[in-house]
């Protein structure tokens, strides 16, 4: 018999969300039905490394496809690792593309080991495969035949990033999207449409033409993908300052608005092999992945009638829904899907129903709702007179949006209960282009099962919300997201919703850089800090990162060498010695995004000062944990330090 709940202070409740549960989660990233009949493969991280599961059409549960070597796409930060086509499946690993029989195994190597593939789709004939490839700071589309007999050739150049190839039915035109610095592809990028002939010793592009946006330009364009038919060629737009579905008919040429909502059906391409959207095999209606607030919902677009339908049924229980797929025979999609308090699991949906089967589960076991808690939207004004607008130069500066947006999640254990306000953690996502989703988030349960409240904060700047919300932080970066954590407190403090002497700033990467910053410019008001591989030095950051983010700083705080007094006035390590609150960081040792030396600095000057600090480095870790071994230690040490500094009474 369970007895009722105990009395006992906020932060020492005991929980049954332990370190190592959180270690045993696997990760999803991608899922596709097969083009010959319902076998279902997806992508699943285990211990870190990347394989494929499949579940046949004629097998009753999952069993592992491709295991080793680590199936695993390279090219920027990832993703688009797969593809299935014809009973095959084609997959990046070590630097090349394989194709693996789905009834027999028996891989073969497509490309040699040079540079990285990504994103491959197959024609519709089957004999050819086109993909992203990069190698020696090149990124281009490539193609290869799925015999492997041939060496890979050059299908499209002269551009920085290229991402979603697709074929038109035909298999003679093909469609990309690609940008160029300083563009990010949230920024501004170009549909391209080209005719391919495979004629001769290698392909060539008799025709190609942008058909929306443009490399350098001010829109952002999110995956191409041909109607069945081949009549249209659809894509996402962020034109109207939402990202909205638009068709282009390839019989008249002529471009339209499919829908025209404040509502967002495109995400921020931060990887590739993205995909939100999927038409019907008989052209007729597409499904798609709706964001609103936070929280996503699948949609039917009927093309005759214009008309949009939400799915109902089991599926409305999961609030956050990921690479939509559907079965060739139209009757089943697929999903990766989760919400506040289910983890993520692989699902199939059956549309007119809205009936759900769970293919795969990430947690190797359930958890008990009583220690769960689903957000509750927040949305609270800011004041004008409040704001600080660096207007500086670069790329200028939007004006900024009368409102900002929370997901807040209450203290909850169904064993303990404490009276007066909880300490709060106020928690920064990282990007800083993204956005928290009422999605399963252990970091989240973990708190709040333990005494926490929590706020995840989508500040001015942050996707999800239009286009004039995220480019708020254009050239504001670190000033109107630093801001926003500081009204965000203020906020629930006058909400009675936060203990205003147990307030707690965290995030990671982005995220983490907003965090010093709330520590240094408002000293005394956080209790502690929490930094995962935060930036640090704006400066070196420019020289050190990634091709991908090569340039993002531009928009973020400004362009170089004019701006170079901003970079070092924003940059955390040039008022480290400001920061007088107890702060934790962590830290994998070999992060190419955000390399260790940005939190050794931050980590240097308050060890030599005596302020509170506790700094844990990981081995064999980058921008981000997947070893399991790493992934409980970090939960044991978040535990401890929130135990010693926030959570004592």
């Amino acid at each position: 018999m369970r007895l009722g709940p105990q009395r006992a202070p906020f932060g020492h409740w005991k929980s049954p969300l332990t370190p190592e549960q959180g270690a045993d989660a696997l990760r999803f990233s991608n899922v596709f039905w097969d083009s010959r009949d319902n076998s279902l493969v997806w992508w699943e991280g285990r211990s870190g490394k990347g394989a494929l599961a499949w579940q046949s059409s004629s097998q009753e549960g999952p069993k592992d496809l491709v295991v080793e070597p680590e199936v695993r796409a390279r090219v920027g930060y990832g993703g688009g690792d797969f593809t299935l086509s014809g009973g095959f499946v084609f997959y990046a690993a070590g630097g090349r593309l394989y194709r693996c029989d789905l009834q027999k195994g028996d891989p073969i190597a497509l490309t040699p080991a040079w540079g990285q593939p990504s994103s491959p789709a197959v024609s519709p004939d089957g004999n050819q495969v086109i993909f992203v490839h990069a190698a020696d700071g090149e990124d281009l589309i490539a193609l290869v035949d799925t015999e492997g007999k041939y060496w890979p050739q050059k299908v499209a150049t002269g551009c920085d990033f290229y991402m979603q190839p697709t074929w038109h039915p035909s298999g003679t035109r093909i469609a990309w999207i690609c940008w160029n610095h300083p563009n990010m592809p949230w920024d501004g990028t170009a549909l391209y449409l080209a005719d391919l002939s495979l004629e001769g010793a290698q392909p060539t592009l008799e025709i190609a033409a942008a058909i929306a946006g443009s490399p350098s330009g001010k829109t952002a364009i999110f995956q191409p993908a041909f109607s069945p038919d081949g009549r249209y060629l659809s894509y996402i737009s962020n034109q109207t300052g939402w990202s909205n579905l638009c068709f282009f008919d390839l019989n008249s040429e002529n471009s339209e608005p499919a829908i025209q909502r404040k509502a967002e059906y495109g995400i921020p391409a931060w990887v590739q092999g993205l995909r939100t959207y999927v038409w019907t095999p008989d052209s007729k209606s597409l499904y798609l992945i709706c964001h609103k607030d936070g929280f996503a919902s699948l949609e039917r677009f009927d093309l005759r009638d214009r008309k949009l339908t939400t799915i109902r049924g089991e599926l409305e229980q999961y609030t956050a829904l990921r690479q939509v797929a559907i079965s060739p025979d139209g009757d089943q999609i697929a999903l990766i899907a989760s919400s506040s308090t289910q983890p993520e699991s692989v699902i199939r949906v059956s549309p007119d129903e809205g009936k759900v089967v769970v293919v795969k589960a990430s947690a190797p076991r359930s958890y008990d709702s009583g220690y769960l808690r689903t957000p509750r939207p927040l949305t609270w004004a800011i004041s004008p007179t409040q704001l600080h607008v660096d207007s500086g130069t670069g790329n200028g500066s939007s004006p900024d949006p009368d409102d900002c947006h929370g997901l807040y999640y209450a203290p909850a254990n169904l064993d303990f209960h404490d009276s007066g306000f909880p300490p709060t953690i106020i928690k920064i996502h990282g990007g800083p282009t993204s956005q928290f989703l009422a999605e399963f988030s252990y970091d989240t349960q973990f708190l709040t099962s333990r005494g926490y409240a929590v706020l995840e904060l989508n500040y001015r700047g942050s996707s999800g919300y239009g286009r004039s919300y995220a480019e708020a932080l254009k050239c504001q970066w670190g000033i109107t997201d630093v801001e926003d954590a500081r009204f965000a407190a203020d906020y629930l403090i006058e909400s009675h919703l936060a203990d205003p002497s147990r307030l707690v700033v965290m995030g990671g990467s982005a995220g983490g850089y907003t965090v010093l910053l709330c520590l240094i410019r408002y000293p005394g008001f956080f209790k502690a800090g929490i930094c995962l591989y935060g930036v640090s030095d704006l400066l070196a950051l420019t020289q050190q990162t990634h091709k991908f983010e090569a340039h993002y700083l531009e928009s973020l705080v400004g362009t170089l060498p004019e701006n170079t007094d901003r970079y070092r006035e924003r940059s955390p390590v040039s008022a480290a010695d400001r920061i007088q609150d107890p702060l934790a960081l962590f830290q994998g040792e070999e992060d190419q995004v955000v390399p260790p030396s940005q939190s050794d600095q931050i980590a240097e000057s308050l060890s030599s000062r005596g302020v509170p600090l506790l700094y844990e480095r990981y081995p064999g870790e980058g921008h981000g944990w997947r070893q399991p071994q790493t992934i409980a230690a970090y939960y044991r040490s978040l535990e401890s330090f929130l135990s010693t500094y926030v959570a004592k009474t």
